[in-house]
């Protein structure tokens, strides 16, 4: 049924009144709803229109709600489309994340690999130069190895000819053993020859009287003598001989010149004795013996230090040294006996180097005779041969 013409009076009404409006229902399709005329564009300024227009206007109006309902499905449609889109772009942007997130992984695994690479690289040449440091010590070891297992084959071959039944080392014993029975042999000589003995052994004939001379009697007479004699004990002498104790810084002008002159004789064979074992046992002396029979002396090196000029001295330059030798003389010189006994001292000293040459001590700084006959004694024993 198509709509009549309309008059300007029932425009006017329809002006006053909500203006319907097409709208879908719930189930899809195309209704009409009422709209509050405050709602309505235009709704204050309505457009009149005339009757004849209306079927042409309502018409038009109708056209535009199909274009309204189509923009609508279109919009709809793009909407759907457009939600789709976004949610796909919302899943790519989050596998974009995720690939950002396993590059970064990737790359901080790549690094430590690299890392992880160089580190390998290092640690392989410094095993090489350890290896090649070990090649090196092992080749000095294998020849040290050898020389010494050269040395050992020398060493084994060294000791079969040493300790075989002719090797060298059992020659070198015997010939030891011949030595020490030509030393014993010559030392038993120079015993036979300079005998140091008890003076009581000897017979009255031969005894010496001056036993209680003024040189003998002395205010230490406790002290033992020069030729190891002891309160309560037999003097020794050689060839007879005693040697007499010096106590007086100086010999009396009328002091027994017989006395004298037998202690310088028994000292020049203990001098001739000690210069002759030295010479067998092959020992060169401390203090060298010049032999004269009585007027023997001792010679000692001694350090003679000399200023070359004052002004050196004073400058405190170095002071030449030189080695002088001085004599000091094994027999009284006029009324002095500091020198001689000084000699006697250094005499017994050599005594003293002779045995501690053949592993024995001196019985003491004062016992020449005593020390004497301790070495030839030890000398011609069994145990010198054997040792």
């Amino acid at each position: 049924m198509e709509p009549g013409p309309s008059s300007p009076s029932s425009s006017a009404a329809c002006a006053d009144h909500p203006t319907p409006a097409p709208e879908e229902d719930e189930e899809g399709g195309r209704g009409w709803v009422l709209v509050p005329a405050s709602e309505v564009p235009g709704a204050d300024a309505p457009k009149v229109i005339d009757w004849e227009d209306l079927q042409q206007e309502l018409a038009r109006v109708w056209s535009l709600s199909a274009a309204l309902a189509a923009a609508r499905e279109r919009k709809a449609l793009l909407g759907a489309r457009l939600q789709s889109a976004l949610e796909e772009r919302k899943a790519s942007v989050q596998q974009d994340n995720e690939l950002a997130e396993i590059r970064e992984r990737v790359q901080a695994r790549a690094d430590f690999m690299w890392d992880l690479k160089m580190h390998t690289k290092k640690m392989t040449e410094d095993v090489d130069d350890r290896r090649e440091e070990l090649r090196i010590k092992i080749r000095t070891l294998s020849t040290t190895s050898n020389t010494l297992s050269t040395a050992r084959n020398k060493l084994k071959e060294a000791d079969k000819l040493l300790s075989g039944e002719n090797g060298l080392h059992v020659r070198l014993k015997t010939v030891e053993r011949m030595l020490h029975t030509r030393q014993q042999y010559m030392t038993a000589q120079v015993a036979h020859l300079y005998p140091v003995r008890p003076l009581i052994e000897r017979s009255p004939a031969n005894k010496p009287s001056f036993l209680n001379s003024s040189i003998l009697k002395t205010r230490d007479a406790e002290s033992m003598a020069p030729n190891g004699s002891q309160n309560g004990q037999a003097p020794l002498a050689i060839l007879g001989l005693q040697l007499s104790k010096l106590t007086m810084k100086k010999t009396g002008y009328f002091s027994d010149k017989t006395e004298i002159q037998n202690s310088a004789t028994a000292l020049g064979y203990v001098a001739h004795a000690v210069s002759l074992i030295a010479s067998y046992l092959d020992v060169p002396l401390r203090y060298p013996l010049r032999l004269g029979g009585s007027r023997s002396y001792v010679l000692d090196r001694a350090p003679s230090v000399e200023s070359s000029s004052l002004a050196s001295a004073i400058s405190s330059a170095p002071l030449s040294t030189t080695m002088r030798t001085m004599e000091f003389p094994l027999f009284f010189e006029s009324q002095e006996t500091t020198r001689s006994a000084y000699a006697i001292f250094l005499l017994n000293k050599d005594i003293e180097q002779l045995l501690n040459h053949i592993g024995a001590e001196s019985l003491g700084p004062r016992h020449v005779l005593a020390n004497l006959k301790q070495l030839t004694t030890i000398v011609q024993s069994q145990q010198y041969i054997s040792n």
